[in-house]
């Protein structure tokens, strides 16, 4: 039985610059989630620790304590290596769709708990819904026989695991403390430590589209995140990726999922490509697999097998026509020059405003809606070339997506610089 504390004394401690004893943060978790600690009282908490910040021992201390909160899953009995990746997520984000059955094509198990998107960044469960028959909820039992016999399985969370975190996600949602390492941290990774998986790569994104603009909060972030990991016994490595243009050329949920098709076919975006067999990369050396041949198993074919097993075993149809949408329309270069600034935000928050994301968690998707970029930043493009096509079922939504553009994508003069916020693959950190 956890001691009980007063809970205001808790607020005060933090809020002065104080550090909670490990007992203390048990204590506040184990609390809220029962309903002992009021939503008002957690929330001054979280902004306490919002502008004090925490001790790195604190935010282990939290992150465990949310991992107690609930079950605690485990694969030790599946008899191969398991490795999960999480991003932190940006515009035209579609990786672990390839990725996912490319790293299962190796023999080694990827148990991906997914997410649903929420404002301009997409989610991955609500791409893979564009896909006739496909469902995202799971038993346990059918998890781990996907697990088995697919190796790959991307699925929706249960309610089980980290439900401390649950909560105060929502609350942090609508009080102004989203952007907090600390939080953001433990979050992810209580998470990924309560689902079980023995090794975890994180693509932490920064620039105009990701969730943090600030490099150097990006990397931040990811020493945190591969610290907690490795402290929990879950091998950890993060790359900090580049997130300031969109990935890809699409940006949607049905469209998203026609690109990640076009990689495991061997074609695909230079970028999206790059990204995926850097990714798969680490994944297959933490699951004990450093010189897999990840290039070579997108061009012969076996991520393609692995993905259609996958999505079969989940009820899809891998080979039926995607939905598409009822109203297109294309913007064109109004001069000759060079594509100079291809800002992934207002790309991500127009994509939004044509329904393929949503405003609150309850709100449908429209999984046609969305846009297909034909140019890429740095391209030289000439007066009346196309640049981009909106697609949305009800046209009404087209004024408001053309207003999220309004001067978004910037021709120059050649010789002009480029904005495109550097390397894709900025550093790796473990």
């Amino acid at each position: 039985m956890i001691e009980p504390f007063d809970v205001v004394d808790l607020i005060r401690a933090k809020r002065d610059g104080g550090e909670l004893t490990t007992a203390q943060i048990q204590w506040l978790v184990d609390a809220y989630t029962r309903g002992v600690v009021a939503d008002e009282q957690m929330s001054a908490w979280a902004m306490a620790v919002f502008i004090r910040g925490m001790a790195p021992r604190e935010i282990r201390d939290l992150t465990l304590a949310m991992v107690a909160s609930g079950e605690r899953m485990s694969f030790s009995g599946l008899g191969k290596p398991t490795t999960d990746k999480h991003s932190t997520g940006g515009v035209g984000d579609k990786i672990t769709l390839p990725l996912a059955p490319l790293v299962a094509s190796f023999g080694v198990a990827v148990p991906q708990l997914s997410g649903r998107g929420l404002g301009h960044t997409g989610g991955t469960l609500d791409k893979l819904e564009s896909i006739p028959g496909w469902r995202a909820r799971l038993t346990n039992d059918e998890f781990m026989a996907q697990l088995r016999g697919v190796g790959a399985v991307i699925s929706a969370a249960g309610s089980g695991l980290a439900p401390a975190d649950g909560k105060l996600y929502a609350l942090r949602d609508i009080t102004g403390t989203v952007e907090c390492i600390p939080l953001i941290a433990s979050s992810i990774m209580s998470k990924k430590i309560a689902e079980g998986t023995a090794s975890l790569v994180l693509d932490v994104k920064h620039g105009s589209g990701a969730f943090l603009k600030d490099p150097e909060m990006g990397r931040a972030l990811a020493e945190t995140m591969v610290r907690l990991g490795q402290d929990a016994g879950v091998g950890t490595v993060a790359l900090l990726t580049n997130m300031q243009t969109p990935l890809g050329r699409a940006i949607g949920n049905a469209n998203e999922v026609r690109e990640s098709v076009e990689v495991l076919a061997g074609g695909g975006p230079a970028d999206v490509v790059e990204l995926t067999l850097a990714l798969a990369r680490e994944m297959l050396a933490l699951a004990g697999q450093p010189d897999a041949d990840v290039a070579g198993h997108l061009a012969g074919g076996q991520a393609m097998d692995a993905w259609q097993a996958m999505i079969q075993a989940q009820g899809g149809d891998p080979d039926a026509a995607l939905p598409v949408a009822k109203e297109s329309e294309t913007v064109v270069a109004e001069r000759d020059g060079v594509v100079v600034d291809l800002p992934a935000l207002p790309f991500g928050v127009a994509a939004w405003r044509l329904g393929a994301g949503r405003a609150r968690k309850e709100d449908p998707v429209v999984h046609a809606a969305g846009i297909d970029l034909h140019v890429e930043i740095g391209d030289a493009v000439m007066a009346g070339q196309p640049l981009y096509t909106l697609s949305a079922d009800d046209p009404a939504r087209f004024a408001r997506a053309y207003e999220a553009l309004e001067g978004a994508l910037r021709i120059g003069d050649a010789g002009e610089p480029v904005i495109d916020g550097g390397p894709l693959i900025l550093d790796r950190i473990a």
